[in-house]
């Protein structure tokens, strides 16, 4: 009794302090967010989607209704920037910024035009053998097809720098994994960055501040729902996408997304 009048409230606070009262009554938001990272022919390693199941998932949101919107779409309605996306909406975002997205996932994303997001850290690019360059960044960003956002600046996991390093070295750490990873985005590919992919999905309410305190406006979880009412913008879930993503498995992923 006590949890279900503390949902309601929460509900009610979120309507009555949205900045532009867009912000619509428990259930009428269910936005899956995928998280994809590497691509192939085959599967590589844990993280790799082949392209054939890629495709097939592409095929099979566009045969049942569903719209990719760009995740800034979904992000502006948190925000209390527009109305909520509409239903059977579906974002798609990838981590890391591997070479296999220019090589095998590209090519799909031009042919079925969809929009999507990458979460790069920037340390890897032009560097990385298994990376992107930033010509190739560049070349992408021209179809007008990818958004690009931070994934700090080189991938550490947060909870055991947090135990390394001392708490000043800890913070100076953070705000520069935050900062310059923003910086650097923006400076390669004359982007606005203000979204933050948490690496490995590990968050607290101290890294939450400390984004917030960066510029980020929006940051991104691994934690396996559909974006809701009530979530925030600072802690929005996202379904890590796997080679076992198949058929009924996929399908019950975009289930949460209801028919208008």
């Amino acid at each position: 009794m006590i949890k279900k009048l503390l949902t309601i409230l929460f509900v009610t606070l979120l309507l009555v302090f949205s900045p532009s009262g867009l912000l619509p009554a428990w259930g009428s938001v269910h936005v899956p967010i995928l998280l994809y990272h590497r691509f192939g022919p085959v599967v590589a390693d844990s993280m790799t989607v082949t392209t054939t199941l890629f495709e097939s998932h592409l095929k099979y949101l566009r045969d049942n209704g569903y719209k990719v919107i760009p995740l800034e779409e979904l992000t502006d309605y948190y925000l209390g920037k527009r109305q909520a996306p509409q239903p059977r909406s579906v974002v798609i975002t990838v981590d890391d910024g591997h070479i296999s997205v220019y090589r095998d996932m590209f090519p799909l994303v031009r042919k079925y035009t969809i929009p999507l997001t990458l979460f790069i850290y920037p340390s890897a690019i032009s560097n990385a053998p298994y990376a992107m360059t930033w010509g190739q960044l560049k070349e992408i960003k021209e179809t007008g097809f990818f958004g690009f956002q931070s994934h700090t600046y080189w991938h550490p996991n947060f909870k055991k720098e947090k135990r390394r390093l001392r708490p000043a070295e800890y913070e100076s750490f953070v705000g520069m994994q935050l900062k310059k990873s923003k910086e650097k985005l923006e400076k390669e590919l004359n982007v606005s960055v203000n979204m933050l992919a948490w690496p490995f999905g590990i968050y607290d309410d101290d890294l939450l501040r400390k984004a917030k305190e960066a510029g980020y406006v929006a940051t991104f979880t691994m934690e396996r729902h559909p974006a809701n009412a009530l979530d925030h913008a600072m802690a929005l879930p996202r379904y890590l996408m796997t080679n076992g993503e198949t058929g009924r498995t996929f399908a019950t992923i975009l289930a949460d997304s209801p028919r208008g």
